[in-house]
């Protein structure tokens, strides 16, 4: 991570303090659909951990690069909201890599929590740009043992992104492509999860329509 990483990443919480949009409450009457524990699929990244579920977690062990799980049921599609629940277990990297259908199950998107050394928040990519260097790319500092809400906002324009209710990502996405970073990541498409060299739990995977 550069250096300038280390000194944004006590200001994280406090340079994105922007609250959560009033969709969640104004969309009160939708309901949420539960990702459900057998649509979800181990991925052969190769030097990955396991990928298993337990009560209702998911628990990724810390492989060799990726250990992840694929999504295999019915997919959200745009406009919608996505929040689930992560936690780093122990690991020095992202242990939230989220990818997400955009418009369709072809366009999709990695929100990565903790990447490049363990502070980077973002998305990739974006304009052929990753999380640690495109307009969402910020830092912050995240404990061992603790759980994180995540939430996304997937809209025709614009993607946000909001951790523990702080919104980390604004971005205008018109015109722009978006797809994958290159390399086994796709295999975490249209939807999953994966963790890099570190050991994560994942909970609370849900989504919902945001149409008017």
């Amino acid at each position: 991570m550069k250096t300038a990483g280390f000194i944004l990443a006590g200001m994280f919480f406090v340079s994105c303090d922007r609250q959560e949009s009033m969709s969640s409450e104004k969309m009160g009457d939708i309901p949420w659909i539960e990702a459900k524990e057998g649509d979800w699929n181990e991925i052969q990244f190769g030097g990955e951990g396991s990928a298993q579920w337990s009560d209702g977690v998911l628990h990724l062990e810390a492989g060799v690069e990726l250990t992840g799980s694929r999504f295999s049921g019915e997919l959200p599609e745009m406009p919608y909201e996505l929040e689930l629940e992560a936690l780093k277990e122990v690991g020095s990297d992202f242990f939230c890599g989220l990818t997400f259908p955009v418009s369709s199950k072809e366009e999709c998107l990695t929100f990565i929590v903790g990447g490049w050394g363990g502070g980077t928040v973002g998305v990739s990519s974006i304009d052929g740009m990753d999380a640690s260097e495109n307009e969402t790319t910020t830092y912050g500092n995240f404990e061992e043992g603790r759980w994180y809400a995540i939430r996304l906002l997937v809209e025709e324009g614009r993607l946000s992104a909001f951790i523990d209710g702080k919104q980390v990502v604004d971005v205008a996405t018109e015109g722009r492509k978006l797809g994958l970073r290159p390399g086994v990541i796709e295999y975490c498409a249209p939807m999953g999860i994966a963790a890099w060299q570190t050991e994560a739990k994942v909970r609370k995977l849900r989504w919902r329509s945001v149409a008017d």
